[in-house]
C-alpha cells in the first residue's frame, strides 16, 4: 500500500528542484514538468519494478520512455531522487558538457535514460518498439509512455497508434499528459484535439480517462488499473487531466510557462508555496 503522504512530500521536494532547475540556467520548461510530478513519482516509486543501478537493455525490469522530452526537469529529479544519480548533479542542469540535457540524452550516459527524446512524435513508436522485443523475448515486464496532448498533433503518433493495437501489443500503457496546453496556447485554439476518449477507442485502444492527474492516490489507483487491464490483447492509453504548472499559483493553468524560467523574485514565491522535504540539492 502506497504511502501517499511520503510521495506527496516528494513531490514537494521535486517541484523545487524543478523551478530552481530551470531558475539556474535561465532556461527549460517548468509548465509541463510541474504538472506531470505526481505521475513520474508514482511510476518511480510505486508503480514500475527497476533497478537503479541501470542497464541499457532493460531485460527482466518494467521500462519508460519520456516522448515530451522538453518536461525532462521533472524526470531528472525523480531519476536523482530514486537513487538513479547524485541528487547534486541538479545543480549542472543545461549547462556545457553536463549529463543533464535540456532535452534527454545519451550519448553523455546518465543512468536512467535509454532514448534521446523531445523530437515530437517519437515515443510511442519507440516504447511499442521496445514492448515487442520483450514479448519476442519471454520479458513479462511492462512499458511505459508519456507524451504530450499537444504532442498528438504529430502524424507519427497516429501510426504508431495504428500500428500497436494491429499486433496486439498489449503489455504498453500509454499516458497523455491531458494538460490542453501547448507552447502556443490553449490546444483547443491552435488545432483541436476533438474527442480523444472516441479517437484512440476507434484505433483499437482500450481507453482511460484519469480525471485527477494532479492527485497522487488518483495517478496510483489509475495506473495500477491500467496494468490490470494488460495481456487482453489491446495496448491501453490513459488521457490524464493535469494542469500546467501545477503547485505554484502563477504558473497554474497556462501556457505560458510551457519553456518560460521564473526570475528572482518569481523564484521565490514559488518556493514559498513548496515545502523543502528531503534537502535542497
Amino acid at each position: 500500500m502506497a504511502d501517499i503522504q511520503k510521495l506527496k512530500k516528494i513531490a514537494s521536494q521535486v517541484r523545487r528542484d524543478i523551478v530552481r532547475m530551470v531558475h539556474a540556467c535561465q532556461s527549460g520548461h517548468p509548465g509541463g514538468s510541474l504538472g506531470c510530478t505526481e505521475f513520474i513519482i508514482a511510476l518511480y516509486f510505486e508503480i514500475m519494478k527497476h533497478d537503479k543501478s541501470f542497464n541499457m537493455d532493460g531485460k527482466g525490469e518494467d521500462m519508460f520512455f519520456l516522448s515530451n522530452g522538453h518536461i525532462s526537469p521533472v524526470w531528472y529529479s525523480v531519476l536523482a531522487r530514486s537513487g538513479y544519480f547524485d541528487v547534486a548533479e541538479l545543480a549542472t542542469f543545461r549547462q556545457i558538457d553536463s549529463r543533464l540535457q535540456g532535452h534527454p540524452a545519451t550519448h553523455e550516459g546518465l543512468p536512467g535514460i535509454r532514448v534521446a527524446s523531445g523530437s515530437l512524435g517519437q515515443g510511442m513508436s519507440v516504447a511499442i518498439g521496445v514492448a515487442l522485443s520483450k514479448k519476442l523475448n519471454g520479458d513479462d515486464k511492462t512499458v511505459y509512455v508519456l507524451t504530450g496532448d499537444g504532442e498528438l498533433q504529430e502524424g507519427q503518433v497516429w501510426e504508431a497508434a495504428m500500428f500497436a493495437p494491429h499486433h496486439k501489443v498489449d503489455n504498453l500503457i500509454v499516458t497523455v499528459d491531458y494538460n490542453r496546453q501547448q507552447i502556443d496556447g490553449p490546444t483547443s485554439k491552435v488545432m483541436s484535439l476533438g474527442d480523444l476518449p472516441a479517437k484512440w477507442e476507434s484505433f483499437g485502444w482500450d481507453v482511460m480517462v484519469l480525471e485527477k492527474g494532479n492527485d497522487m492516490e488518483a495517478v496510483i489507483n489509475g495506473l495500477k488499473e491500467a496494468k490490470s487491464r494488460l495481456g487482453k490483447g489491446k495496448p491501453v492509453v490513459i488521457l490524464m487531466k493535469t494542469e500546467m504548472g501545477f503547485g505554484v499559483d502563477y504558473m497554474v493553468g497556462t501556457h505560458k510557462w510551457h519553456g518560460k524560467a521564473p526570475n528572482d523574485e518569481l523564484l521565490a514565491k514559488a518556493l514559498e508555496q513548496l515545502e523543502e522535504t528531503l534537502g535542497d540539492y
